[in-house]
Parts: C-alpha cells; structure tokens; sequence
C-alpha cells in the first residue's frame, strides 16, 4: 500500500507557506489538525508568546509520523490553503512555494493537482484493483503535471502492471524472476501484435507492422529511460528530458498501453 504523504520535504514545503506569520489562520491550522486527529492544544496568547503556525505544522508531521492521520492533515492543511488562493489557481502553480510542494509530494508518490487536490499518483495495484485500477492511473497519468522523474518512473511502472495482467487475464502466471522485456515480448505475443504477426495480406501491412515494433520501441525506452534515473533509483534525470518530455513519454506510453488493454478486450470477447 502507499504511505500518507508525511515527509521531512513535505512538512517544510507546507509550513513554508505559514512562514513569518503568512497563509491561513490559527484557526484553519486548528481544524486540519482536529481533523487529522493531532490537535496539539494550542490557545491563542494576547502577548503574541505562543508557537508560530510554522511551528505547530511542523510539530503536527512530527507527530503524524509517530501517531498517524499524515493524509487528513496534508487534506486539512490543502483546503485551507486553497481557501486562499495559495495553490489550487493559475498563478499559484508557478509560485516557488507551491513548485517546492509538488516536488515534495512527488518524492513519495502523490500528485497535487491543478486545482490543488491531493491525488495518489501512481501504483496500479492489479492484486487487489484490477482493470479498474489500471484505467484509474491511465486517466490519472494522462491529465498529469509533476517532476519528470516521477512522471517516466510512474509510466514505467504502468506499462509493467499492464502487461503482467495481460498475462493474468490470458491464464499465464507471472513469474516473479520476469523481467520487462520477457513480460512485453508474452503480452504481445498473447494479444497477436507482434510485428512477424501481421498479416502480410493486409491492406497497409508495412505500416501496421512498423506502428506495432514502435508500440514496443515505446515501452522499451520508457522502461530505458527510468533505468537510467528511476524513481526509487535515487538519481537524477539527464538534463535533456524536461517536463514537457517527459509528458510527452507518458502520453505515449499511455496510448502504448490502452492500445494493449483494448485488445485485451478484443481478445476476451469484451467491449
């Protein structure tokens, strides 16, 4: 399963904007943390004695990493800065606050939205979701902004989930030793689209043939690509893929794997 979103990164990029007295109130800090089940107390204090807003946030993750409710408390913490305007707009997505706190949530698998909600990112759990789970982070990853490492880490792993059910669905079981390759050479050998399987008959042959070896092309590279980084691999991107290559590789191996699950579909005799 995921873990909430409660990190050292996270918890600075979120009381950053609490910072010299900025942001929401005492109050909303108040009910995000009531809501989170981390309500630490705090009375207001006419001599201005009291902790600061960065402080208490700051003391909440801690407390959350101890105790749990990190997730209510990034949700609780969100919607109060949202109420402001701070994220969740045009203007604040560019903000260097509102960037930091992308990147931050990130790091450990979660996505904030354009319109400032948090979104589980990625991890397709075919066990225990299924097809659903992988049409749900198709659509997710599809409508995606974040760091690219994450983004080409979080394709990746999309491609593996979709072609290790492709093999659950046609009656293969998956060794757990399988690698990427030996499992996308099965899948598309299962569903017919390998490129010597094309029939030769067909009007358009060469370019069908040539689209299916770019299908695997696509999920090679990705794969490649995150091999060379990886989210979880602890390195960083070359500096050639920027944002928008990287959302240009996660929309390709987007259609590389809807395409898969179609005939998935095709082949079980679904719509």
């Amino acid at each position: 399963m995921r873990g909430a979103p409660v990190s050292d990164d996270i918890a600075a990029a979120i009381a950053a904007f609490f910072h010299a007295g900025r942001g929401p109130s005492h109050t909303a800090v108040t009910r995000a943390m009531t809501g989170a089940g981390l309500n630490d107390g705090y009375q207001y204090s006419p001599d201005g004695n009291g902790p600061t807003k960065e402080d208490r946030v700051l003391s909440a993750f801690r407390r959350a990493e101890r105790n749990g409710g990190g997730r209510k408390l990034v949700e609780g913490l969100l919607s109060a800065l949202r109420h402001q305007s701070l994220i969740g707009t045009d203007s604040s997505s560019h903000s260097e606050d509102g960037k930091r706190l992308r990147l931050a949530l990130g790091r450990t698998g979660w996505l904030l939205s354009d319109d400032g909600q948090l979104r589980a990112f990625a991890g397709a759990d075919v066990d225990t979701g299924g097809r659903e789970a992988l049409d749900e982070s198709l659509a997710r990853l599809r409508g995606s902004t974040s760091d690219p490492a994450l983004l080409i880490g979080t394709a990746k792993d999309l491609l593996e989930s979709v072609a290790k059910f492709v093999l659950e669905e046609t009656g293969m079981p998956v060794p757990s030793s399988m690698g990427f390759d030996a499992l996308w050479h099965i899948a598309r050998e299962r569903l017919g689209v390998l490129p010597e399987r094309v029939d030769k008959s067909l009007p358009g042959f060469d370019a069908i043939r040539a689209i299916h070896q770019s299908s695997w092309s696509i999920a090679k590279n990705v794969n490649d690509l995150r091999n060379l980084q990886g989210t979880g691999h602890g390195r960083t991107l070359p500096t050639g893929v920027t944002e928008d290559l990287a959302l240009l590789v996660v929309r390709e191996a987007c259609s590389v794997a809807e395409y898969m699950l179609r005939r998935l579909d095709a082949t079980q005799g679904r719509n």
